[in-house]
């Protein structure tokens, strides 16, 4: 290009301007696509720009947990082990929040939705999560209350926490220890979902008073949970969702429309018929995004343009 000319080449941006503009593409086009461009570009994606925030909640909902670990390992590391965010849905285990505890040590927001981690995992790493503002164990069915107490002793700055549950389990044991839990231990909370928990108005009246910041509560679907308006009218600055439509007043006092980045089904707690919904997903090829090291010739991957829900357990649709 031409020294008096008042444009400038793409490739000449600075890598951190190049990484917000990557931030704005899918994971597959970041891995596969951007790397073709050009060799600037390249390094841009393999280095640490584009990886501060690490977000695969979409992709990994069908991919396998060895697949899953793969493509965390090979992204916490192009992110030099500084992620401030991360977030992932199911297929975790307990070996994966060793791996993160281990290598993300400067993560805020941490959302593991659907994972399988374990009470003592969560006890053994929340030390190494000091850092946590903001954690999403929504749905996480092998945790309970020793998880919670170690999150809330060792996440002192933890003020949202995302505990919701689904909507079809309600018949399930009491969650009251889980409740009482969060109020002993977190008490800079200021925005708490409990979502479908199976607790009791007590631990609720608990964490009202033990957790002065509080200004968002949801506890939709929690049917259990009976507290007098004139009680919520006690916390000016707190909105309260939930828990049912038979309880008059809450609206009044409601501002908060619920939202949430799950699917609707997880939400309302219905669900999905394989042989009523079709649901397309597009997909790259995997083997592109790994490292030369981290090579995946031993699975056989295809492009395709969507696939019945029949084949959602499974990495990839079998090639016809």
């Amino acid at each position: 290009m031409e020294e008096d000319s008042e444009f400038r080449n793409w490739d000449e941006l600075i890598p951190d301007a190049l990484g917000l503009i990557f931030k704005n593409l899918t994971l597959e086009e970041t891995l596969t696509v951007i790397p073709r461009v050009c060799k600037s570009w390249g390094r841009v994606v393999a280095g640490p720009y584009c990886w501060q925030e690490i977000n695969i909640v979409q992709w990994s909902k069908f991919r396998s947990p060895q697949i899953v670990d793969r493509m965390l390992q090979m992204l916490i590391a192009r992110s030099s082990g500084s992620p401030r965010k991360l977030c992932v849905s199911g297929a975790l285990d307990d070996q994966s929040l060793l791996f993160i505890a281990d290598h993300a040590k400067s993560l805020q927001t941490l959302k593991l939705p659907r994972s399988a981690v374990s009470d003592l995992i969560v006890e053994q790493v929340a030390v190494k999560l000091s850092t946590i503002t903001s954690l999403d164990l929504s749905y996480c069915k092998t945790i309970g209350a020793p998880a919670l107490e170690a999150i809330g002793k060792h996440c002192k700055h933890l003020t949202k926490l995302q505990r919701c549950m689904y909507g079809w389990e309600l018949d399930k044991d009491s969650q009251d220890n889980e409740g009482f839990a969060i109020a002993a231990t977190m008490p800079r909370l200021k925005h708490l979902e409990l979502r479908f928990m199976r607790i009791s108005t007590e631990p609720v009246l608990q964490i009202l008073l033990n957790c002065p910041e509080l200004h968002l509560l949801n506890v939709l679907g929690c049917y259990s949970v009976k507290i007098d308006e004139k009680f919520v009218k006690k916390f000016p600055g707190l909105n309260v969702v939930g828990p049912g439509s038979g309880n008059e007043g809450w609206d009044d006092c409601s501002t908060f429309s619920v939202s949430s980045s799950y699917l609707d089904w997880d939400l309302m707690g219905c669900v999905i018929n394989n042989d009523d919904y079709e649901v397309e997903y597009d997909y790259f090829d995997e083997d592109e995004a790994w490292e030369d090291d981290q090579s995946m010739a031993d699975v056989e991957f295809s492009f395709y343009d969507g696939f019945y829900l029949d084949n959602a357990g499974f990495d990839w649709p079998p090639t016809p």
